[in-house]
């Protein structure tokens, strides 16, 4: 995660400084704006205008679905259709807090073990100490340990031009956190935030320490197979999109002018449990309606997911739990869910805390787009401005 730009930025800046703006990234907060001067959209139209904006904007194709007390509703603008499955980056991070949160339930881990407990000798080198910190911190990135996707050399491989060379690539959990481990520390652990991708590629590890099996057979286990997500999956080595779907793309790199790549393929080893996961906007908020609900996790543990740390003194209304987020958007309420990307694909999923509305949308391409404006649209009724 690169440095703090904005009030706009300060969740968004994610793996790559002047790269791929979006790749495994948080959601792109903002500071909660002035309700628009137009009065609001009833429905679903100002969420399909704010779709259309996107479009407009220079992104290819955008697909969003809500639903509400009155049913579902599917918006799509340009190229895109409202069942493609998509790669959703980040929003991988939730299904693994998830698992862990199932396996602490369960008895079977405590989050406040050190990490050295499951990883033996994984997290040291250059002042990481593993016996210092625990799998709490992973999940609610305090843990200080240094973010792969902040590596230099990784990030040129990765999100540049030498991507489509490297786009089939396989990376091991390891080699993933060996990079890492090259670098000091961002803090000391439980001394600040600072989102890291390292910190779920750890925490994917430990699910595969305490299980025994890869942690993508945790998650279709424990999630996808309970809620019947058809359109999910953990893709582990496999590089293709399943149908359907549209096309992914992204310039890989911050020149504006720059050739823009078809980018769908890739090994999904880059992102493992920071990032790997397809599914589309249906399942997505079905999983994070079931999630609120308490259909997933016992009281205790859906009450340590939803406690969260500040994250900035720019959004005071915005927060980090385990694996989830939360936000206060500019009509006063209050949204939870997590935003992420990947090469050519941007996507965010936020429901209300009781479950009751939801949305989950995509765009395909990590150049440009902003999802909060969708959410205002979709939560406040708030149109975009012209």
């Amino acid at each position: 995660m690169s440095a703090v730009r904005t009030t706009r930025t300060v969740l968004a800046a994610a793996l790559v400084a002047g790269l791929t703006a979006t790749a495994l990234a948080t959601p792109a907060l903002a500071a909660a704006p002035a309700p628009a001067p137009a009065k609001a959209k009833q429905g679903h139209a100002a969420t399909q205008q704010a779709l259309d904006a996107a479009v407009a904007a220079g992104v290819p194709g955008a697909v969003a679905q809500a639903r509400d007390a009155k049913g579902a509703w599917t918006g799509t603008a340009g190229a895109r259709k409202g069942d493609d499955r998509y790669r959703v980056g980040s929003i991988t991070k939730t299904f693994v807090a998830t698992v862990l949160l199932q396996l602490q339930a369960e008895g079977r881990i405590d989050l406040d073990d050190p990490v050295e407990k499951w990883l033996p000798g994984v997290v040291q080198g250059n002042g990481h100490d593993g016996r210092k910190i625990t799998v709490r911190q992973l999940l609610n990135h305090t843990s200080g340990v240094y973010s792969v996707t902040s590596d230099p050399g990784f990030q040129e491989k990765i999100f540049g031009p030498a991507f489509l060379e490297h786009r089939y690539d396989r990376w091991t959990p390891k080699q993933l956190v060996g990079i890492a481990m090259t670098h000091a520390p961002d803090f000391a652990p439980g001394a600040s935030w600072n989102y890291s991708n390292t910190n779920y590629v750890l925490a994917g590890m430990v699910i595969e320490s305490v299980t025994g099996r890869p942690y993508g057979k945790a998650v279709e286990n424990r999630i996808i197979k309970p809620l019947k997500l058809r359109a999910t999956s953990v893709p582990g080595t496999d590089v293709r999109m399943p149908k359907p779907s549209s096309p992914a793309y992204s310039k890989l790199s911050a020149d504006p002018n720059a050739q823009v790549h078809e980018v769908s393929r890739l090994s999904p080893t880059l992102a493992y449990a920071a990032g790997e996961m397809i599914s589309d906007s249906n399942d997505l908020q079905t999983f994070y309606r079931a999630l609120l609900k308490g259909k997933l996790l016992p009281k205790a543990e859906l009450r340590e997911m939803t406690t969260t740390i500040p994250i900035s003194p720019e959004l005071p209304g915005a927060g980090y739990g385990l694996g989830l987020m939360k936000q206060k958007l500019s009509c006063g309420k209050e949204v939870w869910g997590h935003g992420g990307g990947i090469h050519g694909s941007s996507s965010d999923a936020q429901v209300t805390r009781d479950g009751s509305h939801s949305i989950a949308l995509n765009f395909n391409a990590d150049w440009t787009g902003d999802s909060q404006p969708v959410l205002e649209a979709e939560f406040c009724g708030v149109t975009p401005k012209a």
